[in-house]
C-alpha cells in the first residue's frame, strides 16, 4: 500500500473515534427538559376566575365557624345578667362576613322576683345586651300577665336565635338580625300548671296575647309575628335592630276564632289571611 492510502486510512479512523466520543458524551449527560414560561410552574398559565364581592349570607353559613374567643374577665353586662339569670358566657362569636357577636351569652334560664326560674328550651344564643332585654321583659312583663291567668311562668320555647343568614332564609337578603345573636322567635310559654299558651293560636286567651305584644313592642324594635307575613304565622320574632330616629316596626295582630255555625262556610271575606310580601321583600323580612 503507498504511503498515500495509509495517511487515509489514518484519518478516517480517528474521524471514528471522535464521532463516538461526541456520542458516548451525550448520552452520559441527563436529558433537560424545555423551560416553562416565566411565572407558570408548569402546564398552560391557570385561567382566571372573578370571584363575587358581596357573596350571599348563606354562603357565608356553609364556612366552618371558629369558636367562641371567651372575655378575659366579665363585661359590665354580663355582671348585670348574672343578678337575674343564668347563663354561660361566650365571649366573641367570631363568624365569616358580618355574622357574629362582641360578647355573647348562652341564656339558659330567667329568675323571677320571687326567686322562681323561667327555663329558655333550648338555650338560646344572644348577645348579652339582648339577652339582658329578654329577661327584664320576662320578669316585669310576661309573668305578671301569666299570673293573672292562675298559674306562674315557667318557660319560654324557643324556635331560633342566633344563626348566620339571611332575613327568612331568602338568598341574598340583608343580614337577619339572628346572625348578629339579636333577635329571638318565641313559640310559647307554659305554665306552672302545665298550661301551654301558643302566641299564634286565636283560641288562646287574648288579654294575655294582648299584655305580650303591647309590652315587646315597648321593649323591641321589631316585633314580627301574625298578621306580618306568612314566615311570621306560627310565632313572634323579637329583636334589637339599630334604625335611623329609633324606628320601630310593631307588626302582629292578635286574632280570634271567627264564629260560624257548624257546617257553614266561613266567608272569603272572614278568612284571615297573611299580609301580602313587600315589593323589596329583602331589606323587610326577618
Amino acid at each position: 500500500m503507498t504511503s498515500y492510502g495509509k495517511t487515509v486510512l489514518v484519518l478516517l479512523a480517528c474521524l471514528g473515534a471522535s464521532e463516538l466520543a461526541a456520542a458516548q458524551h451525550a448520552s452520559a449527560r441527563p436529558m433537560q427538559r424545555p423551560r416553562p414560561a416565566q411565572g407558570y410552574s408548569h402546564g398552560a398559565p391557570p385561567i382566571a376566575v372573578p370571584q363575587q364581592t358581596a357573596p350571599p349570607q348563606e354562603a357565608f353559613a356553609s364556612f366552618p365557624e371558629q369558636e367562641a374567643a371567651p372575655a378575659a374577665a366579665p363585661s359590665p353586662c354580663d355582671l348585670r345578667l348574672a343578678e337575674i339569670a343564668g347563663f354561660r358566657p361566650l365571649g366573641k362569636l367570631v363568624a365569616p362576613g358580618e355574622c357574629g357577636a362582641a360578647d355573647a351569652v348562652l341564656l339558659e334560664a330567667v329568675t323571677l322576683r320571687d326567686n322562681s326560674k323561667v327555663a329558655i328550651a333550648p338555650p338560646a344564643t344572644l348577645r348579652c345586651e339582648m339577652a339582658q332585654a329578654v329577661v327584664a321583659w320576662l320578669r316585669d312583663d310576661v309573668a305578671p300577665a301569666a299570673q293573672k291567668l292562675g298559674a306562674p311562668l315557667r318557660r319560654l320555647d324557643n324556635l331560633g336565635s342566633y344563626e348566620c343568614r339571611g332575613r327568612d332564609r331568602v338568598r341574598g337578603a340583608t343580614l337577619s338580625e339572628h346572625g348578629r345573636a339579636d333577635a329571638l322567635d318565641v313559640h310559647d310559654f307554659r305554665l306552672g300548671n302545665g298550661r301551654i299558651i301558643v302566641l299564634a293560636d286565636a283560641k288562646a286567651p287574648k288579654e294575655f296575647r294582648d299584655a305580650v305584644r303591647d309590652s315587646a313592642c315597648a321593649r323591641f324594635a321589631t316585633v314580627l309575628g301574625p298578621g306580618s307575613d306568612a314566615e311570621h304565622g306560627e310565632h313572634v320574632h323579637i329583636d334589637l335592630e339599630e334604625r335611623r330616629n329609633n324606628y320601630k316596626l310593631c307588626e302582629w295582630d292578635v286574632r280570634e276564632p271567627v264564629e260560624v255555625a257548624e257546617g257553614t262556610p266561613i266567608p272569603i271575606d272572614e278568612v284571615p289571611l297573611p299580609r301580602p310580601r313587600p315589593i323589596d321583600a329583602a331589606r323587610r323580612w326577618r
